[in-house]
């Protein structure tokens, strides 16, 4: 059974008000709420296992890399992938994809190579390749989409080209809520012999992600995102793709020897680890991944889709409503509804509504070429999570039917 409410006791922060009003957080796909065993957790390392890990012989430290190492088990599980070296603890998705561009572009690329990303992709996933088109000359291609926020797919083999070298796309998009056929991608690269980056920040939290039955090359997420802590995430690479790139960072942890005159790398996955870790985080991360599959995905799935659905069906009730991304087919969009109505300033209605208790989301949401796509300075965005009800999309709808009665 699927006890929203007992689910809602475990977050404790959603029983507080704003302004006098019952929160309505809506706002998840910028970050989700932590269960207290997630909290607890941490607490916990930190009152009686906190030390360094890796180095120390003594017993905390020993404790505390047990600790953080059935964090990276639990993370390769998670994913299905197929070996604990391939599972590289980072500071976020950002830091992940920004690793894998620095990294491939100084081994795999020369000026002139290509990239190819998507019209819908977050600036994460753009920014890091045009920070090395500078460095490097290389350059930044994308895959367009259709009016109702759907990937131009059978323009992909016209994009790819000799000098391509890599594919990196957005697994959901954190605006449209559209689930891109990722394997479909994956296929058609591989057949060129092209690596795939996906970036799994909006999907690793709402259903299940498997690397192997993607045959992705690298997968990166956020533990924020998915009720863990911040400042945690992950980069899944293939082996034979991580052994081949160089360390993205220099310091302790990451090497093997160092000399005056060379240095050795540690083997993988600690190759790409410089520096303390927060080992706390992914042990939280680590109880995050136990509170989601504790629930199991299909129920998770199947109470965010039903969400997203009411709420698109209530929205469309309002006169001036435009809502963006695929609306009439739910298989292929994921629990985020971003929308406009009529002439009224994204920013003003997310303000007003703040003011009634409801969080949401304003502005590019970090994806101005979509924006542009789509001739808009930006939306308002809702967007669920596991322990969101009807009844704050009730509240939701209410409060965008006041606003815009202001206006």
């Amino acid at each position: 059974m699927y006890d929203i409410n007992k689910i809602r006791a475990d977050f404790p922060i959603l029983s507080r008000e704003v302004y006098g009003k019952p929160l309505v957080y809506l706002d998840n796909a910028a970050t989700t709420q932590k269960p207290l065993c997630v909290l607890d957790a941490m607490r916990d390392e930190y009152l009686n296992v906190n030390a360094n890990v890796h180095r120390g012989v003594h017993y905390l430290s020993q404790q505390a890399t047990d600790l953080h190492e059935a964090a990276r088990e639990k993370v390769r599980e998670f994913i299905n992938a197929r070996k604990i070296e391939e599972i590289v603890f980072t500071r976020g998705t950002t830091e992940a994809i920004n690793l894998v561009a620095s990294s491939f572009c100084e081994s795999q690329m020369k000026e002139g190579d290509e990239v190819i990303v998507t019209e819908m992709e977050h600036h994460s996933n753009i920014v890091s390749w045009q920070l090395q088109a500078m460095k490097r000359g290389i350059k930044v291609k994308h895959i367009p989409i259709t009016d109702d926020g759907m990937l131009c797919l059978d323009e992909l083999e016209s994009l790819i080209s000799e000098r391509t070298r890599i594919i990196s796309v957005a697994h959901v998009s954190n605006v449209l809520g559209t689930v891109n056929p990722v394997g479909e991608i994956v296929r058609i690269a591989h057949q060129h012999g092209i690596p795939v980056l996906v970036d799994g920040a909006q999907s690793a939290p709402h259903f299940k992600v498997d690397v192997q039955a993607i045959d992705c090359d690298f997968f990166a997420f956020s533990g924020h995102k998915m009720y863990g802590p911040t400042g945690i995430g992950v980069l899944y690479g293939k082996e034979e793709w991580l052994e081949k790139l160089p360390p993205y960072q220099g310091g302790g942890e990451m090497i093997d020897k160092v000399t005056w005159e060379k240095t050795t790398f540690e083997r993988l996955p600690f190759k790409f680890e410089a520096g303390t870790p927060d080992y706390v985080a992914t042990h939280g991360l680590a109880k995050a991944i136990d509170y989601i599959s504790a629930l199991g995905f299909e129920a998770i799935q199947q109470h965010e889709q039903e969400l997203t659905r009411y709420c698109m069906e209530q929205l469309q009730t309002i006169d001036g409503m435009t809502i963006y991304g695929p609306q009439n087919s739910m298989g292929l969009k994921d629990a985020v509804v971003s929308f406009n109505v009529g002439d009224i300033h994204h920013l003003d209605m997310g303000t007003l509504l703040d003011r009634l208790g409801i969080a949401v989301r304003t502005g590019h949401h970090c994806a101005q070429p979509l924006m542009d796509r789509l001739h808009i300075s930006g939306t308002v965005r809702a967007s669920f999570a596991l322990y969101n009800t009807k009844a704050e999309v009730d509240v939701l709808v209410a409060g965008i039917r006041r606003v815009a009665q202001m206006f």
